[in-house]
Order: C-alpha cells, then structure tokens, then sequence
C-alpha cells in the first residue's frame, strides 16, 4: 500500500515539472549538494602573499612610525575563509613596525647624510629594524650587522665613473659599488616596491658588470642580472644567529606562530646520495612591458558628386 502512495506522488510531481525527464515513473533528480565546487586555491609566497597577518595601514596612505595594528589569519585567506597554508596558526601578537624599503637620495652633487637614532627588535619580521632621521623625517629601515644608535649613513642615486668605497648602511645604485661588495634590499627595477634579500643574515654579492647591468649572486646561489641604477644596501643583516638559534621545545614553535607537525616526516640522511644539477641560468630582470596599442586603422571612401569627387572619412 504504501509503496503504491509513493508512486501516486512521484506521478503527481512530475506533472508539476514537465520539463525533467520522466523514465518509468522515476525522476531523474541531479542533487545540487553532490556537484563538486571548484575554488582558485591561492598559492602561499606568489605574487608576495603570506597569510600569516593583515596589517592595518593608516586609511589616508601616508607613511608612520607609529607602531601598527595587525590581525592574525592562521594560514587563512583573508577573502574565503580557507585554509591555505596549514602550517601557520597562534602565535604571540606584536607590533608591525612599516619598514621603508625606498631609499632616496640626491642624483647629483654630495649623498644625502641620515642618523641611526635606535635599533629595535620587531616581531613581525626575523631582522632588526633601525630608525632613522634626516631632517624632519623619521623612518624605519632594516638594520644591518653592525649598525648600531648614533652611526651615520649616506644614500645617493648618482653613478660616478669611479666606484663608490661605501660604508655598512650606505644606499647606493648597484652601478657605484665595486664587484665583490656583499648587498641587500636590492630593487627589483628602479623605482620598484618590490626588493630582494630582505631575511635576517642574509646578503647578496656583486659578481661582474657588463653594459648597463650588474650581476649578483642570490642567497639562494641565482645568478639576477639587474639594472645598474636599482638602489641596494651595503652590508649583510642584522640577526645573523636566527637561523643557527635552537627551538628548544614545542611551546617555542607555537609562540612563533606555527602549527604543531605530525611527526611523520623525517628529513633524508646523506645514506643513498643526492643529485647534483647544475645551477639555472642567469634570469634578467627589468620594469615590465607595456602592453601593445592595437594599430589605429582608417577608411576613406572617394564619392562623386555633382561631376566632381571629395574624399568622405568615415
């Protein structure tokens, strides 16, 4: 009996939805919940990603020393919701200290002079952070090994025909530095946001130059042939322990801000060898290419009129 209702029903259904398709008295319902949904998942690190924290810049755009308010993601993204890097969650909140990566300095005559007035520890970041004061400006910049409060440091945008004998904290064009000089903050084209070599105790090195480039080798042992007016940083940052500095226990790794593992993985010994590949080529880098303006065509058409001829643009 009961059976016989139910078929009553799917009859009666399907009279109301005449356009699905009705086999032998059964609907052929497709679940919505069953299709599968596809999400773009980002990518940790491309483009300069990191979902670690959303730093809460001042509304009005204009540069602070002030110490600003962060919130934290837990390897979220900030926009759906999901879980993009699993590793990354807690975590003791700090700070943000806006660091200017731009150095600007004088294209002519003597560099322009700065004072170190302090150097800070900041959370948000494994180097250190110096500040600085020329004038009546006062900024955050990151501090090298050995700069210490009181130094003085020069920043310049001009490329003399000698080569500049720079000091630890001196900005200078990659062009003005002799080869062998170990760098860092190094622009990515001129007049860039973007920089190289920003990690606690890392350099790059100046290796050779060659038409209106200069090549340095990365920390990472890549060699980037960049333009000779990118600004750099003389000296190697500060913090060079922070990556020979133990974590002594699993409250440590939390405090950083990062999830406990499985315990499953285990790093590969030196047992059964390692593959010896030859280092990539050298990668240019320049200001990106402006896209190609379609050519601009034109039709003209000849018309007669009254025994004579003029030419009608269309």
């Amino acid at each position: 009996m009961s059976f016989k209702i139910l078929r009553h029903s799917l009859n009666l259904f399907s009279k109301q939805l005449p356009a699905l398709p009705v086999i032998s008295n059964h609907i052929n319902l497709q679940l919505v919940r069953a299709l599968p949904h596809f999400v773009d998942k980002p990518t940790p690190g491309k483009d300069h990603k990191q979902y670690r924290r959303t730093v809460h810049f001042p509304e009005d755009g204009n540069y602070t020393i002030k110490p600003l308010d962060n919130t934290h993601l837990a390897g979220r993204d900030p926009v759906t919701g999901r879980v993009v890097a699993k590793g990354i969650g807690g975590g003791i909140k700090f700070k943000y200290h806006w660091i200017k990566y731009n150095r600007d300095g004088p294209e002519e005559g003597p560099p322009q002079e700065e004072r170190v007035l302090q150097i800070l520890k900041c959370g948000c970041r494994t180097a250190d952070v110096a500040l600085v004061g020329v004038g009546k400006e006062l900024k955050y910049i990151l501090a090298t090994e050995n700069m210490k409060a009181g130094d003085i440091i020069k920043t310049s945008k001009f490329i003399p025909r000698i080569p500049v004998r720079a000091n630890e904290g001196d900005a200078y064009p990659l062009g003005a530095l002799p080869v062998g000089t170990i760098v860092h903050n190094i622009e990515k084209y001129p007049g860039c946001n973007k920089h190289f070599v920003h990690a606690a105790g890392v350099f790059a090195t100046i290796l050779r130059k060659f038409d209106d480039r200069v090549v340095i080798l990365m920390p990472n042992k890549r060699e980037y042939a960049l333009l000779e007016k990118c600004m750099a940083t003389v000296g190697r940052l500060s913090n060079v322990e922070h990556s020979r500095t133990p974590i002594p226990s699993v409250h440590r790794w939390r405090e950083l801000g990062n999830r406990p593992r499985s315990g499953l993985w285990q790093r590969k010994s030196g047992r059964h060898g390692r593959k010896i590949k030859k280092p990539p080529p050298m990668k240019l880098h320049g200001p990106p290419k402006q896209p190609e303006k379609p050519p601009l065509k034109l039709t003209i058409n000849r018309v007669s009129k009254g025994g004579g001829t003029y030419i009608n643009p269309l």
